[in-house]
């Protein structure tokens, strides 16, 4: 599936590119893997939530930052399918990892009784971060203030 289909399904809406909120959702992504970190030993499952938020956030920048925003039902899905599109086979992998986890924290969320382990919480932190990471060195190319360097950008609180 590439861009024009999901905007045929309604799933995609274009926009203008906004590089603060990027920016910003990206900072927040940072410190989403860091609580992700510091809940692990209080709670396995949250922990891998909040990694799994700080992933979503990532995709919501990357899309931001191609002039798209989710649209209507299922933006979750929208924005694994958008970064799929995106990515292509490098980074397949990867982007089925983010897939998984949306179901997993779906599940966690809705249906209680399916648990989360210890090792999956910290796999799933370890994928977020290459996500987060391979989402700014796309979003560094596209960001026309570049030079002012993001990883100086932080959110205000």
């Amino acid at each position: 599936m590439n861009f024009g289909e999901l905007e045929r399904l309604g799933s995609l809406r274009k926009t203008k590119p906004d590089f603060r909120q990027v920016r910003s959702l990206l900072d927040r992504s940072e410190e989403d893997l860091a609580t992700a970190k510091s809940n692990l030993e209080i709670d396995a499952e949250w922990a891998y939530a909040i990694a799994y938020h700080a992933m979503l956030r990532a995709g919501r920048a990357l899309m931001i930052s191609f002039g798209y925003r989710p649209a209507g039902k299922d933006q979750h899905k929208t924005i694994v399918l958008f970064a799929k599109a995106l990515f292509g086979t490098r980074l397949k992998d990867l982007i089925g990892v983010f897939d998984r986890m949306r179901r997993k924290r779906h599940d966690f969320i809705y249906e209680p009784d399916r648990p989360i382990t210890r090792q999956e919480a910290e796999q799933g932190i370890l994928d977020a971060e290459a996500l987060l990471s391979q989402t700014k060195v796309i979003v560094r190319e596209k960001d026309p203030q570049k030079g002012l360097g993001m990883d100086n950008f932080k959110r205000k609180k």
